[in-house]
């Protein structure tokens, strides 16, 4: 898809008639400016591409710009609004949900806030999962803390259950903050609240540490990543100089891009070969990952490799597949794979090696932000 065939619009409940509350809750700080619904920010900022559409007559591809208006839709004293977030921890999704209770709370008056329990499931009445009240005194510091306060959880959930909670509970806003399944789901609850003619709205937050959404240039979680990545490539710098061809190995995250560990190796230069799922690689062969290592070994006498979990997938091509709960392929670990297939080829050549293996993923996913991140959620 290109950005001219991108559909930008929002779709919206019907005409904004309330005044904002947010001009007269500015408890003392400098005026609000309001934004336009007529702005625009153009997605593709290039000068000479702009121009050519506007000359053929064809407006170029924009989005509508963030920030409050002077009218809404809702009357934020008598709105209900929940908050949940699906699929895998992240650094930041306390930051989120603190941010965003806090603006509701002071900048509109919104007086009902829930947190939804364990994901879609805290919607789902089998379950038995009772929403949390979330609050200014109950957020106030969660971001100093990792993991997500009110839970998470994978897999789909029934979508008309879900709607007939947001119902029964008198919802008008629900935030969704999640991944690629997170925001499908949300498009689906959309989807089935427009065909029953109800007045909610859905906001998707987007959620990946690996920093690879769409027209999106930063996600949240994604600095601390390589933050903490950046100290996982120093111990194993450290193991790997400190032993007769020693050989560093750290798998990082990254299903389908590179980006924490290609920004963790610029930040921290001490890596000798990275591997990411936007470039494939060979093992064997002239040209391939044993033969380059076995000359840095012969050369330097240590080597540090970084892998993202995407990289090599090809290398478990026959090999059964399965779905995780989200309905994702499970991805073989490509880092077992690379420790034994190095170990493997110099034992065939009668040279010692020291390979030390570090996989510091769920650490990181699960740390609080940073204050690069913090800053960026709030």
């Amino acid at each position: 898809m290109t950005d001219d065939q991108l559909d930008t619009r929002i779709t919206t409940l019907g005409p904004p008639r309330v005044p904002s509350p947010v001009q007269r809750q500015g408890h003392g700080s400098n005026n609000v400016s309001f934004v336009s619904d007529a702005d625009r920010i153009l997605i593709d900022v290039t000068v000479n591409r702009a121009c050519r559409q506007l000359a053929d007559g064809i407006p170029p591809p924009s989005y509508e710009p963030a920030g409050p208006r002077k009218t809404i839709f809702f009357d934020p004293s008598k709105l209900k609004c929940a908050l949940v977030t699906c699929g895998g921890l992240c650094p930041g999704l306390n930051d989120i949900i603190r941010s965003i209770v806090l603006e509701l709370h002071y900048g509109y008056g919104v007086p009902t806030i829930y947190g939804v329990r364990y994901g879609l499931r805290g919607f789902i009445p089998r379950y038995g999962y009772d929403m949390l009240e979330l609050s200014p005194s109950t957020v106030v510091n969660i971001h100093e803390r990792g993991g997500v306060v009110i839970g998470s959880s994978r897999g789909p959930e029934d979508i008309d259950e879900i709607v007939d909670t947001l119902e029964r509970m008198h919802i008008g806003i629900l935030f969704m903050i999640g991944g690629d399944g997170t925001l499908k789901a949300a498009t689906c609850i959309a989807d089935t609240i427009l065909e029953r003619g109800l007045k909610v709205s859905v906001v998707g937050v987007p959620k990946t540490i690996d920093n690879d959404v769409y027209l999106v240039s930063r996600s949240f979680g994604f600095d601390t990543a390589v933050e903490v990545s950046t100290r996982a490539i120093l111990s194993a710098s450290n193991e790997a100089e400190g032993y007769p061809n020693g050989i560093g190995l750290i798998k990082l995250m990254g299903r389908h891009s590179g980006f924490i560990a290609a920004t963790a190796t610029l930040a921290q230069q001490d890596v000798n070969f990275v591997l990411i799922p936007e470039v494939d690689f060979d093992l064997e062969g002239p040209g391939g990952l044993l033969c380059a290592l076995e000359q840095r070994l012969a050369d330097r006498g240590h080597a540090v490799i970084v892998v993202a979990e995407g990289a090599g997938q090809k290398f478990f091509e026959g090999q059964t597949q399965q779905l995780d709960l989200s309905g994702n392929v499970k991805l073989k670990d490509i880092g077992m794979f690379l420790k034994e297939a190095i170990t493997a080829h110099f034992n065939q050549r009668s040279v010692q090696i020291s390979i030390k293996y570090i996989d510091p993923s769920y650490m990181i996913r699960s740390l609080p932000a940073n204050a690069n991140d913090r800053v960026f959620c709030n």
